[in-house]
């Protein structure tokens, strides 16, 4: 025999639970980060772009459309990619969609805005797809709940941020320029004060393009280990025989429409919370950081999540009492006004906050080789962050792009108590059948 010895190329080193716990965390840091600038968007787009309500709320109809258009082709794409290659080209996507932000800002046209938005949605939704069921997964099932609820803190600490980061960019002194645009007597003058307003946002969002960018090389390049879905034990490979289909789970059916109105709330709770502030007469340089209380009270809601779950409470009961909290807050908010009704809106952050961890993993729960899709499937539900708001802008605004469905003639008050505690009422119900749904 020879005696030169060959030398084997190792392999490479996976990192363990805590590390992947951690590079899912900077994910759900990104998510929040870049959704939870919607809120200062719209009202950045109201002054530069001259929108109303409703026109403005289609920052929130275009950014969340996208999860319903891309999440069923982002599970195949996982399929071809698997989850760590799926999570790096979803960060790419945004950073994309966050450089359309400079041409559109050029041109100061909302409908390239839009486009921009649409863009980063579709990159979130091959994001989130692959890493919610991910951060499901990793651990065992008691806990996917807790773990949510621990990844939720990073996604709501960036998204408690992002609106102050902004705002103090793009929205310094607001009332002031909007006092000196609408004096502008001189179209030229006025063209002016307005394009110099909406070049305030191209510097974050190359910022943003940037730093996704490089953090798409360093996942890409990581030892995040693979998991592989369509490997079933023996209870869920029993639960899965002749199933054919994803339709045929109905934990997974009825959950998609209860994201969808979680997503709705949520979205109302924090993004419109704005356009509520402004209806009341508040200013806008009051209502530009009211998105932050929301984000804060969710964050307070995700710290209770990870102290309380599974220990005290279980996800079943963490939803229960959420979607109470949900009724009673906004019910509060329909009888108060100014900055109690503002409070009792802000504080729907905390009844929410717990909702997606205990949705999530209750609805995927048994899925097995259908849990891509099945992902997917909860991802479009997120398509409630578009119609929600539109739905309730339109109760009160004849310009309102659903209010062919109906006349609007009624105030923003009752629109918000009218589109809010359905939802809730759903997600209740949803939280005391949810586990039972094709269950034997």
């Amino acid at each position: 025999m020879s005696n030169q010895t060959v030398t084997m190329k190792a392999p490479p080193k996976q990192v363990g639970y805590a590390q992947s716990m951690a590079i899912i965390g900077m994910l759900f840091f990104i998510f929040g980060f870049v959704t939870w600038l919607n809120g200062t968007l719209i009202q950045f787009f109201e002054i530069v772009c001259e929108l109303n309500v409703s026109q403005a709320l289609l920052v929130t109809m275009a950014f969340y459309m996208a999860y319903v258009v891309l999440s069923i082709p982002s599970s195949y794409i996982l399929d071809k990619t698997g989850f760590k290659n799926g999570m790096a080209l979803g960060l790419l996507i945004i950073a994309v969609g966050s450089l359309i932000f400079i041409p559109a800002a050029n041109a100061r046209s909302f409908s390239m805005f839009l486009t921009g938005l649409f863009v980063q949605g579709a990159g979130l939704a091959l994001l989130q797809t692959a890493s919610n069921p991910y951060a499901s997964i990793i651990g065992p099932k008691e806990s996917a709940a807790k773990r949510i609820s621990i990844l939720g803190i990073c996604n709501k600490t960036a998204g408690a941020l992002a609106p102050l980061i902004l705002s103090t960019i793009v929205l310094k002194d607001a009332n002031g320029l909007k006092e000196q645009i609408e004096a502008a007597t001189d179209a030229a003058q006025k063209a002016t004060l307005l394009d110099n307003l909406a070049g305030r946002v191209i510097g974050p969002y190359v910022a943003i393009a940037v730093v996704l960018t490089i953090l798409a090389f360093l996942l890409k390049r990581s030892s995040l280990p693979e998991i592989d879905t369509n490997q079933e034990d023996e209870t869920t490979a029993a639960a899965t025989l002749g199933k054919t289909s994803v339709l045929q789970f109905p934990q997974l059916t009825l959950g998609v429409l209860c994201i969808f109105f979680y997503v709705g709330v949520e979205v109302m709770a924090g993004d419109v919370i704005g356009i509520y502030g402004k209806s009341l007469g508040l200013s806008a340089d009051q209502t530009k950081y009211f998105t932050t209380f929301t984000l804060v009270a969710m964050l307070a809601g995700y710290i209770v999540g990870v102290a309380t779950i599974p220990k005290y409470l279980s996800g079943k009961k963490s939803l229960q009492i959420s979607a109470l909290l949900g009724v009673l807050f906004t019910v509060a908010a329909y009888l108060t006004t100014d900055f109690s009704a503002i409070t009792f809106i802000a504080l729907l952050g905390l009844a929410n906050a717990l909702m997606w961890p205990a949705i999530f993993p209750m609805a995927i729960d048994g899925l097995g080789r259908f849990t891509k899709i099945g992902s997917a499937l909860l991802i479009m539900g997120i398509g409630g962050g578009a119609i929600i708001p539109q739905v309730y802008s339109g109760m009160f605004n004849q310009h309102g792009l659903m209010s062919f469905l109906y006349s609007p003639n009624i105030d923003f008050r009752h629109a918000f108590l009218y589109c809010m505690v359905p939802c809730y009422l759903y997600i209740l119900l949803y939280s005391f059948i949810g586990d039972k749904l094709g269950k034997k």
